[in-house]
Order: C-alpha cells, then sequence, then structure tokens
C-alpha cells in the first residue's frame, strides 16, 4: 500500500482528498501547513506529495523546495501541486522546482486519482527484467536508476529521468514536443512548450558539461538524441 502525504490547509479539501485516495487503495497522511509537512515527511517518508501552493505559513512552492532539501534518496518522492493558481509562470515554478504534475482547483477526485496512479506508474520501476539503456557515452540503468555519462556520475530529478528515458527509448528518431509532453507528463500543457523547453535546458547541463552535445533541437518539429553530424 502507498502511503500519499495530502497537505492543504482547507479541512474539507484534505478530508475529499483523503477519502478519495483511501479508496483507491492509498494510505493517507494529511498536514495542513508547510511546516506541517516537513515534520510528517521526515516521521514517515511518503511515497507521494499532494501539495497546494496556497499555504499560510510557507508556501508550496518552498515546501516543495525543503522537502527536495530533505529528500537525499536515488529516487526523490514525487510531488503533485493542488491550487487554484493556473497562471502558465506557476507551473513552470512547480515543475522547475521538480514538481511531477499540476492540477488546479476546481478539479475532480477521479482526475486527481488518476494523475495520482499516473505518476506512481512512471517513477516506480517496473517488475522482471530491466535493461541497462545505452547510447553513445550515456547509459540510464533502470534498475538502480543510475545515469552516467562517459563514467561520470549524472544527477537528475524525477522529471528530467522521465525525459532522458523517453529520449534513449527513441535514439536517433525525432520525436515531436507532443509526443514528449504525453510520454513525460501523461497530459499536454496547451500552448505551453516553455515547460519541455526548460527541462530540455536542465537536462542538456547536466548530461554534456564539456562533452559533445546529444540532445539536438529539430526546428518547428522537436528533439532528437543522436551524436552531433561531422
Amino acid at each position: 500500500m502507498t502511503r500519499v502525504l495530502v497537505v492543504d490547509d482547507e479541512t474539507a479539501i484534505r478530508e475529499l482528498v483523503g477519502m478519495g485516495l483511501r479508496y483507491g487503495g492509498h494510505e493517507v497522511a494529511e498536514a495542513g501547513t508547510g511546516r506541517e509537512a516537513l515534520e510528517s515527511f521526515r516521521r514517515d517518508r511518503p511515497d507521494l506529495v499532494v501539495l497546494d501552493v496556497m499555504l499560510p505559513d510557507l508556501d508550496g512552492f518552498e515546501t516543495a523546495r525543503r522537502l527536495r532539501a530533505l529528500d537525499r534518496s536515488d529516487l526523490p518522492t514525487p510531488v503533485i501541486f493542488l491550487t487554484a493558481r493556473d497562471a502558465t509562470g506557476d507551473k513552470v515554478e512547480g515543475l522547475r522546482l521538480g514538481g511531477d504534475d499540476y492540477v488546479t482547483k476546481p478539479f475532480s477526485v477521479e482526475e486527481l486519482l488518476a494523475r495520482v496512479d499516473a505518476v506512481l506508474r512512471r517513477v516506480r520501476p517496473a517488475s522482471g527484467d530491466r535493461p541497462v539503456l545505452g547510447f553513445a557515452d550515456l547509459t540510464l540503468d533502470e534498475a538502480s536508476r543510475e545515469v552516467l555519462r562517459g563514467g561520470r556520475r549524472v544527477e537528475l530529478t524525477a522529471t528530467e529521468y522521465r525525459l532522458l528515458h523517453y529520449l534513449l527509448l527513441n535514439a536517433r528518431r525525432v520525436v515531436t514536443r507532443q509526443q514528449i509532453l504525453e510520454a513525460v507528463w501523461d497530459y499536454t500543457f496547451a500552448g505551453n512548450a516553455s515547460v519541455l523547453e526548460t527541462y530540455v535546458s536542465y537536462l542538456r547541463h547536466k548530461l554534456d558539461d564539456g562533452e559533445e552535445p546529444l540532445i539536438h533541437t529539430v526546428r518547428g518539429v522537436g528533439y532528437c538524441l543522436r551524436e552531433a553530424r561531422r
């Protein structure tokens, strides 16, 4: 049974979300403030956090930053932001902090449950054989989630890892922005190419680090993982 920490200052929303999650087979812990969330996280280490952005003490973004600082595991605890703020800037900021999804109020409990299950499927390794994916001097071990570039370990957030995993599965193929958004986030950010561009920029910075670039932009289409043409 997975443990989900629900953080919202509105008791009615916490109870509604908690009831839906329990019905869906999850164990639930609740917190009404950012500091309560941090204490609960330290004590019980949940499998996923549903985090409201508008909290009375620390806002959700600052709470997420502190959660990431507490979480030293190879597989960071995923975070779904839950808020009434639907501005593109807020979404980009949440995802920049390593958020795995962003649900705006009002929302249906069914939609939130589907998002929770989708995120957990993405971050949990599938059972059975898990191969090592590789291209050029880049390797990704699906069992340990270790990424190496030329023997150098590359530390990635959960979202960066999923993006790289998808590009490796499609190495040498051009994949469109829409295909990447649907595969990595399970839904589309309508008209919001900046989210994807931001994560590609993060990934390039971490992978290249003075080495030959592997992620190439195909103007007007998307991206391709390949070696530089000579």
